[in-house]
């Protein structure tokens, strides 16, 4: 359809602290003007101190709720985060497959902030062939760009590189995140057939960062979904996440919470 309504399908863990997954990716879908439905492909136990345990959901429950949601209220972009496991990244690309012309953002998401694994043996590589090739957008930190090509990810010319790297495997755009590229400034490239994009801002010490990387991509999702050009909705997540750490509410003894709702209160 041609009226973009902004609805975002996401396809993503629960995390019972709120910070990270599904509830991030609701809170930014909605704060940003969109609708944000969801697939739960897992149940996480967590709070900013960590993952103490994991539950994944089958993934033929998975399909069935992405099913439920594109057939009665549709979508106009899909969001991908926390899949798992090898099968559930099969019906992930199963769900890409079945909604045609619709964008997929792509979160490999591999390991949490506290270091618990979120993608069993096999996964990794069933991201690697399967994912990259059908997402119109994917959004590797650089653990993730080196764990998915094979490369050195150090410094902003190795995230650049592994950007190469993944746009030669097919991927539409890629967000090269530099969070973990040490310096005093934070950059971040997007990359595309036509060229790149940098943002870049001073880096924010704080260790309320739980949950960033789930946050961009649904803010980029959204920015899709109502119809932005990919730089243009790029931009505008790059700018509410970096607002949202600086003004992140101080909850948790650990990697603490953003802050999702500061748009609505003007701040």
């Amino acid at each position: 359809m041609s009226e973009h309504r902004g609805r975002v399908l996401i396809v993503a863990g629960s995390d019972s602290g709120g910070g990270a997954g599904i509830q991030a990716d609701i809170k930014t879908v909605t704060v940003l003007g969109g609708y944000a439905a969801t697939a739960i492909t897992a149940i996480t136990v967590q709070n900013t101190l960590g993952v103490s345990a994991i539950q994944g959901l089958s993934p033929d429950l998975v399909e069935a709720q992405a099913r439920a949601v594109l057939d009665d209220i549709g979508a106009d972009a899909l969001k991908f985060g926390m899949l798992g496991d090898a099968a559930m990244v099969e019906a992930a690309a199963r769900i890409i497959d079945s909604a045609p012309g619709i964008p997929a953002v792509v979160d490999p998401v591999m390991i949490a902030k506290g270091g618990a694994a979120l993608l069993a043996g096999g996964g990794a590589e069933a991201l690697r062939s399967l994912m990259i090739r059908r997402a119109a957008l994917l959004t590797p930190n650089a653990p993730e760009a080196a764990e998915l090509t094979g490369l050195v990810v150090e410094t902003t010319d190795d995230l650049r590189r592994a950007g190469e790297a993944l746009l030669a495997l097919g991927a539409g755009a890629v967000l090269m995140k530099g969070g973990h590229v040490a310096g005093e400034r934070v950059i971040d490239v997007l990359m595309t057939a036509q060229g790149e994009t940098t943002f870049e801002g001073p880096r924010i010490e704080t260790r309320h960062t739980h949950g960033t990387g789930c946050t961009l991509a649904s803010a980029c999702a959204v920015g899709l979904a109502q119809g932005l050009p990919m730089e243009q909705a790029v931009g505008r997540a790059w700018g509410y996440v970096a607002e949202a750490i600086r003004l992140a509410p101080g909850l948790g003894a650990g990697h603490g919470p953003l802050d999702h709702a500061w748009p609505v209160r003007g701040t």
